[in-house]
């Protein structure tokens, strides 16, 4: 790990635990206007743009995308239904896995698919001092979503590293992808339904079966680094 500059860390089902709430939210959006969706699908979209996914629903369901007022129009429906939901908690041990990157003296970066400014506001308050201006890279910096590599790019270019000298935490297979793709080592983390096949086939490098267990992890690591001292 101490080969790592950068931590470069997705949001949604990462450092909130919010994705059942986006699922609910993408799904009674979908319901309003006639689309045929299943709640547990939109995990599997999770990093992508709410445009994109728009257009991936609409393309299948009616066989045609929608211009982008309309895709806006649609996306600020699911995001008045996420924020009628109210705050999504902290992931649990998503604080310590923070701490311990901070403490292994990565710089961490905010690198997420989404632009749910409720979330976004919520970042000082729970994570206070890390995700500050200059260090976050959201729907709205890129123009290509994930599983493109451009968003783990743009993060590792904001703090000057070669991407190679990154790792990326995710819990998605499309952001697995993408960090992939933009050639960072890649940690998976289980924090929805989606299977450990799915992590396994995007090429994680590193697989945990929840953030508390991946915080355990990066604690190990530091206790073993004082006892060496």
């Amino acid at each position: 790990m101490k080969r790592f500059k950068a931590a470069l860390i997705d949001m949604d089902g990462v450092l909130y635990d919010s994705m059942r709430g986006h699922a609910a939210s993408w799904k009674k959006m979908c319901d309003e206007i006639g689309l045929d969706t299943d709640p547990d699908e939109f995990y599997m979209y999770e990093g992508m743009t709410g445009k994109a996914t728009i257009n991936l629903l609409m393309k299948r369901e009616r066989g045609h995308e929608v211009s982008d007022e309309e895709a806006a129009r649609l996306y600020a429906i699911k995001t008045a239904n996420f924020r009628a939901l109210g705050p999504a908690p902290v992931m649990p041990g998503a604080q310590r896995m923070i701490a311990a990157l901070g403490a292994l003296s990565m710089t961490r970066v905010l690198v997420t698919g989404s632009a749910q400014a409720s979330l976004l506001d919520k970042l000082e308050h729970d994570y206070p001092g890390v995700f500050v201006d200059g260090r976050r890279v959201t729907a709205l910096d890129v123009k290509h979503g994930k599983p493109d590599p451009e968003p783990y790019l743009k993060g590792a270019s904001l703090v000057g590293a070669h991407p190679a000298d990154c790792m990326v935490v995710e819990n998605a297979p499309l952001g697995v992808r993408a960090g992939k793709a933009a050639g960072c080592f890649v940690c998976a983390v289980m924090t929805g339904p989606v299977p450990r096949e799915e992590f396994v086939k995007e090429g994680a490098d590193m697989i945990f079966n929840s953030m508390e267990e991946f915080a355990d992890y990066l604690e190990g690591i530091l206790e073993n680094k004082q006892l060496r001292k």
